[in-house]
């Protein structure tokens, strides 16, 4: 495993870190027992650092990791997000009280004194223009609750506004091949100024591992079902802001990113880890296979000058324009 800092934190994560989102659920059935083999898989490995957030399985996936890293949590680094059990375009639903409630939940769940990065859930844009919520996040990280504090982010200018906020130490971003817009302006931005960047939904939800036809259904209680068109919550966290059938058709085109690279997910997740801005990448999983498949991504060839510029076209003149919602 390879180890990258996170920002100018102090933190050395693994690159390819791991989300649990889909242990918690909103991504069909998931099995405890196989959860907790993976995650004990992925430490094995190397994997240091772990995603979640209060509203997994409403706390579930926060238990998972309590259980999956006792007798080692000084070795692994939990990250978790607070805002989304509450309205999130509500101000008192990120003052102090509430803040500190959700925090204090979360370490309960997660049996630890502090959390190593706190993170605002996908807040309102009008709450970080505001503030005040970063004052809340430095009182409580004067009070030993918290280590560091970062923002989970929907779009580029919501980022390129927390980086106005000396204290935020992370951005997370949905980037992908097929979400290449970060690449601009906002990682360049955050290298610059020591912020390190966690890559969410790495494969698009799955588009990416180029596994789906277009007449795939997606059970009942996954995402990929109720939220393709953003029915539940923001269009861009399924499938990259694609149409399903869509993301097919543009995933289909892509395969070629596999060859002499063990899978297309492999190559796709290697993608990201080329762009030297990135912290580490936070992919979802249901289970060791799945572990082992992305873990994959730190061994294989690297993408060519060539190859890159193959793949910034590809977004450019097929993507971007199909891509539905602000980014």
């Amino acid at each position: 495993m390879n180890y990258r800092e996170l920002g100018n934190t102090g933190l050395k994560v693994s690159e390819v870190s791991f989300g649990t989102w889909a242990i918690g659920g909103d991504w069909g059935k998931a099995n405890d027992s196989e959860s907790l083999k993976a995650l004990d898989y992925a430490i094995d490995q190397g994997v240091n650092f772990f995603d979640t957030a209060d509203v997994y399985g409403n706390g579930h996936s926060e238990e998972l990791l309590a259980k999956a890293t006792k007798g080692r949590a000084d070795k692994i680094h939990i990250a978790t997000k607070f805002c989304r059990q509450g309205d999130i375009f509500a101000a008192d639903n990120y003052s102090y009280e509430t803040v500190k409630s959700y925090c204090e939940d979360s370490l309960r769940r997660l049996n630890r004194e502090v959390i190593d990065l706190y993170q605002i859930h996908c807040p309102a844009t009008e709450i970080l223009k505001d503030g005040q919520v970063f004052d809340v996040l430095d009182r409580l990280q004067g009070e030993g609750k918290i280590r560091h504090y970062g923002v989970s982010v929907e779009t580029v200018e919501e980022g390129m506004i927390c980086l106005e906020y000396p204290n935020v130490k992370s951005l997370q971003v949905i980037f992908n091949i097929f979400r290449q817009k970060p690449l601009e302006v906002l990682l360049p931005e955050a290298y610059k100024r020591g912020v390190g960047i966690l890559v969410r939904l790495p494969l698009a939800s799955g588009l990416l591992t180029g596994k789906y036809t277009s007449n795939h259904i997606f059970e009942s209680d996954d995402h990929r079902n109720y939220n393709e068109n953003g029915e539940a919550f923001n269009i861009g966290e399924t499938f990259a802001g694609l149409g399903f059938k869509k993301g097919v058709e543009l995933s289909d085109q892509l395969k070629w990113i596999a060859e002499g690279r063990h899978s297309m997910a492999s190559a796709a997740l290697r993608w990201i880890l080329d762009q030297p801005e990135i912290t580490c990448i936070i992919p979802g999983f249901k289970n060791t296979k799945q572990i082992e498949d992305n873990l994959e991504a730190v061994n294989i060839k690297a993408f060519s000058k060539k190859e890159l510029e193959m793949l910034e076209h590809f977004y450019q003149e097929k993507v971007r324009n199909q891509i539905r919602g602000p980014y």
